[in-house]
């Protein structure tokens, strides 16, 4: 209880811990502007590589909610297609999702465009996943607490499982990252996921193409030890 209140104190206090209030900015703007350099000529290939495979947009824009909840765009490779019923809407993701843009989700080449998200502040490198502004809805006060931080492009849940999990797992280590934030935990993790990606390890829901849309918790959700 005692170390829950200091937690709180902490996460409220005008004064937050320097890491969390300036470094871990400044190791979000250095490194992704460090990436973009070194990643150019990767990012000209895959963009060339969508074009070709599945036409324009090369990227998808898609409204996310970012830092307490308020709304930014997030940008990335387009990996389905925009492939329609008689009635116009959209068919089912595992439908419109290529060959070719699976290899782009397995191997997160499609997440590279969102360093520019990171370098106008918009996400950090780590943190909760940035997913649908309809979610903001169906959260418990306690899941909401994931948006105490900036959105990550990777993040403690996206290393225990990533879509592999269900998700009041994930966004219960989530509210442990924003309950834990610090540089020691953020290289962790940075380490962890390339890991992951060489591994290509839960990219997928089991059964799924991609993850299944969030309809609303079963109940609070309590963070894990």
């Amino acid at each position: 209880m005692l170390d829950r209140q200091i937690r709180f104190a902490i996460r409220n206090s005008q004064f937050p811990p320097m890491y969390q209030h300036f470094g871990k900015r400044l190791l979000d703007l250095t490194l992704a502007l460090l990436l973009l350099v070194v990643l150019s000529p990767l990012l000209l290939v895959t963009a060339l590589a969508v074009r070709r495979r599945m036409g324009s947009p090369i990227l998808l824009r898609q409204r996310r909610p970012g830092l307490g909840g308020k709304p930014f765009t997030l940008v990335k490779f387009r990996s389905m297609t925009d492939a329609r019923d008689a009635q116009g809407q959209l068919l089912p993701d595992a439908e419109r999702l290529t060959s070719f843009g699976a290899t782009l989700r397995a191997s997160s080449l499609d997440e590279l465009p969102e360093l520019f998200n990171v370098a106008r502040g918009d996400m950090s490198l780590v943190g909760p996943r940035p997913l649908l502004m309809q979610y903001l809805d169906r959260y418990t006060a306690e899941q909401m607490r994931r948006h105490e931080v900036r959105p990550g492009i990777t993040g403690w849940a996206q290393i225990n499982g990533r879509n592999a999990i269900d998700w009041e797992q994930k966004f219960a280590l989530d509210v442990w990252y924003v309950d834990h934030v610090s540089f020691r935990l953020d290289l962790k993790i940075l380490l962890l996921t390339a890991m992951r990606i060489l591994s290509r390890q839960g990219i997928n829901e089991p059964g799924q193409a991609t993850a299944q849309e969030f309809m609303g918790s079963r109940g609070e959700v309590s963070s894990p030890n």
